[in-house]
């Protein structure tokens, strides 16, 4: 299947990052790549292992917190909060506090390979033991280890845990380390544009990334949201009613090119020809994870929108 998959290509503009590699190529493959890693906190497979450490199951959320944070080790929520940072602080200590008095991050953590071990398969079927599946993970792979993880917590947590043998599961771990390491990034742009994380968002939503109502999962409360819109509009980028302004647009669009440079450098390693391998290689994976209809429609990460 071609990389330019319709819907994975992005917006990016096309400025060379280096070693060839432009940058609309950059956010495809984080398009690309980012469902394969997001399987883990909708499958039901991963609830049901969830349910068997003795978390919740009645919305994603008792689950996916310890999902995501096992690499961090047993921290508490301010640690979690921060890396994290657009959930709102009360949101995380709601199901951090608990999240390791019910497992262990070890425990989940097997419980974490185990979902996506079972997911992948159910998803994939005989596809989970092609040599396309194992070239893709070969390739992923190679540009997960050539990321620095220099200043990103998420990233550098989950390179450090040990890379599984089997194929499937080196494809998935070398994407959910990708797409840390460009999210990690992404928190860095938004700093340097002096948004705070309900700004971050408010502002994502005034662009149409996704709708009010997706991200008020995040935890915030009405009255937080709108201070933060005041705030946006105080410095000119909202308008009273909540859209971007021209200067609001220009903002979020130096934060997503800031966000594709900073993630650049894996696929620079990889080079040019490898990554248009790799697209072409995943891009079977992608329609199958996107045809099972496990991923929402619409997500708080604006993929195909920005």
């Amino acid at each position: 299947m071609s990389g330019n998959v319709s819907g994975a290509s992005g917006t990016a503009e096309s400025a060379d990052v280096g070693a060839g590699v432009e940058l609309g190529r950059v956010r495809q493959m984080w398009h690309l790549l980012e469902p394969l890693h997001a399987v883990l906190y909708y499958a039901p497979e991963a609830f049901e292992e969830a349910a068997v450490l003795g978390y919740g199951t009645e919305e994603r959320w008792p689950s996916y917190f310890p999902y995501r944070a096992a690499p961090l080790g047993a921290v508490g929520s301010e640690r979690v909060t921060s890396a994290f940072y657009s959930f709102s602080p009360r949101m995380v200590a709601e199901h951090v506090e608990s999240a390791w008095r019910t497992a262990s991050p070890d425990e989940v953590l097997k419980v974490r390979e185990r979902a996506v071990d079972r997911a992948y398969r159910a998803i994939f079927g005989d596809r989970i033991s092609s040599p396309e599946l194992a070239q893709a993970a070969a390739l992923a792979r190679r540009a997960a280890e050539a990321a620095n993880t220099a200043g990103r917590p998420l990233a550098a947590a989950n390179a450090e845990l040990a890379w599984p043998e089997a194929p499937h599961l080196q494809l998935w771990h070398a994407a959910t380390i990708l797409r840390e390491h460009r999210g990690d990034g992404h928190l860095a742009a938004l700093l340097v544009a002096g948004l705070d994380p309900v700004e971050s968002l408010v502002s994502f939503a005034a662009i149409g990334a996704a709708s009010v109502e997706r991200f008020e999962s995040r935890g915030w409360t009405p009255e937080e949201w709108t201070a933060a819109r005041q705030r946006l509009v105080g410095r000119g980028l909202l308008t009273s009613d909540g859209t971007a302004t021209d200067a609001g647009r220009e903002l979020r669009r130096q934060v997503e090119q800031h966000t594709d440079e900073l993630a650049a450098a894996p696929w620079q390693a990889l080079g040019p020809d490898a990554v248009g391998q790799l697209a072409d290689l995943v891009g079977e994976f992608w329609v199958a994870v996107l045809g099972s209809g496990l991923l929402p429609s619409e997500t708080t990460l604006g993929i195909g929108k920005v």
